[in-house]
């Protein structure tokens, strides 16, 4: 009886390790940590250095950032309340030019990037790319919002910002993490965020801006619709630490 319980314990431990969690406050792609907030906030670690974007709304925080990266100017995004709790005295902030009457009181570096702007900082190469509505009038592309595609030690993670699937994602070449939004009424759904997944061919693809200010999401809709138009994509599900 012992040997065949034995048994039984290892044949659970052979099959429970053909199955990767799909869900989980983080995930570590290649020695980076991508943890999410909520909404559209995410802390990226790779070694000392911490990245957070677009905090909103959360709670005092023991991570605290190098770099804080804001796609726009709205409330849920550019939040000065949320940025206060993980800005260090030597954070850099970078974002838009019509968020600085927002930020302007925190102090300290706060650099402004438009569509086809790059910046090295700390070591980490920022490029940043426009995000803006094509059939509704939430984020107008003359606005000049941002996604942004952070080199963090040879890891490239797209963080695509409030944006409908346009044709710039097209260009996008060697992601190896995309943060898409699939709430819909401002930005894309999960079928639209599944059809720019599969355009954009991460490696790894991550939903976000659902979850918060009455926004949901149809997660195993979005994962079905990743997997039939590429199935080498992984669709990573995390649940909210803020």
């Amino acid at each position: 009886m012992k040997s065949v319980a034995i048994a039984i314990i290892i044949t659970f431990l052979i099959f429970a390790g053909c199955f990767e969690k799909e869900e989980g406050i983080a995930m570590i792609y290649e020695g980076v940590e991508v943890k999410w907030l909520g909404h559209a906030s995410f802390i990226i670690k790779s070694g000392d250095l911490t990245i957070a974007t677009d905090p909103y709304n959360i709670s005092d925080h023991n991570d605290r950032a190098d770099l804080i990266l804001i796609t726009h100017s709205h409330y849920d995004h550019c939040d000065p309340e949320s940025v206060k709790k993980l800005k260090k005295d030597n954070t850099v902030i970078v974002t838009t030019k019509d968020c600085a009457d927002k930020l302007t009181e925190l102090g300290g570096d706060i650099r402004f990037m438009a569509p086809g702007d790059t910046l090295n900082i700390m070591g980490v190469s920022i490029t940043a790319l426009p995000a803006y509505n094509i059939d509704k009038n939430f984020h107008p592309k003359e606005n000049g919002w941002l996604g942004f595609v952070i080199n963090i030690n040879g890891v490239n993670i797209y963080q695509a910002g409030d944006t409908d699937k346009i044709p710039e994602m097209s260009k996008l070449q060697n992601i190896d993490i995309a943060l898409l939004p699939v709430g819909g009424t401002y930005t894309m759904n999960e079928t639209e965020a599944a059809e720019a997944a599969v355009e954009i061919k991460p490696k790894i693809v991550i939903p976000m801006h659902y979850g918060s200010i009455g926004l949901t999401a149809n997660l195993t809709l979005f994962k079905q619709r990743v997997a039939a138009g590429d199935p080498n994509i992984k669709v990573e599900i995390l649940e909210p630490s803020a």
